[in-house]
């Protein structure tokens, strides 16, 4: 039970941090103008995103007087690692739908690297780690920031509840994905059965079961 209410408290973080995120993204390319971003621009972006969000995510490990909670951060980690994996394999999926109409459509093609997001995630978790053991690396106007504005957004009536349901939904994702994993594990079949197929000629997609429910945010 414990795990499930972090877990959804972690998913309206991660939501409120993506909307927050996404309005200093719309800024940022309205100052850019219609130059496209590079693929240096885009990682450099996700960088920045992905440290922000693993510091912000740590200040609500602490309680008052900076006490941390050992049995909050183990879950935090957990959580914040299936997230991160959520996020590749959904960058992954819209790379693989790209591949098939990027003659037709070359200016949408999503910049994706995967040794680049393998190397981010892996930066963005060490970083985690090293602020259990110095908590006060985590402390920076910036985050700090962000940790109050969230906080401020959450308490919001209308927006607060809207959060609210995005991270139930956020909730279920990682819970299916935990599932599929410790499924996979004890019996090596997937609890939720995936198979895509593309065919390259039509460009066509079929599915024989369902799709993984796509990560909101």
């Amino acid at each position: 039970m414990k795990f499930i209410e972090l877990a959804f408290r972690l998913g309206v973080v991660f939501a409120i941090f993506g909307f927050i995120w996404g309005i200093f993204q719309i800024a940022l390319t309205i100052l850019r103008g219609i130059r496209p971003k590079t693929l240096f621009e885009q990682y450099a972006l996700k960088f920045l995103q992905y440290i922000f969000l693993v510091d912000v995510t740590f200040l609500f490990c602490l309680q008052k007087g900076d006490y941390l909670l050992n049995y909050e951060l183990t879950i935090t980690g957990l959580v914040l690692l299936m997230y991160f994996v959520g996020k590749l394999q959904n960058n992954q999926s819209k790379m693989q739908w790209f591949q098939i109409s990027a003659m037709q459509m070359p200016a949408l093609k999503p910049l994706f690297n995967f040794t680049a997001e393998i190397a981010i995630i892996s930066t963005a978790l060490i970083l985690f780690v090293t602020f259990i053991f110095f908590p006060e690396f985590a402390q920076n106007p910036i985050s700090n920031w962000f940790y109050e504005s969230i906080l401020s957004i959450e308490k919001t009536p209308i927006f607060g509840i809207f959060f609210k349901i995005i991270g139930f939904f956020v909730l279920v994702n990682l819970l299916s994905k935990m599932l599929n994993g410790i499924t996979f594990l004890l019996s090596g079949k997937p609890f939720i059965s995936v198979k895509k197929e593309i065919n390259i000629e039509t460009g066509t997609k079929r599915k024989d079961d369902f799709d993984d429910f796509e990560e909101v945010n």
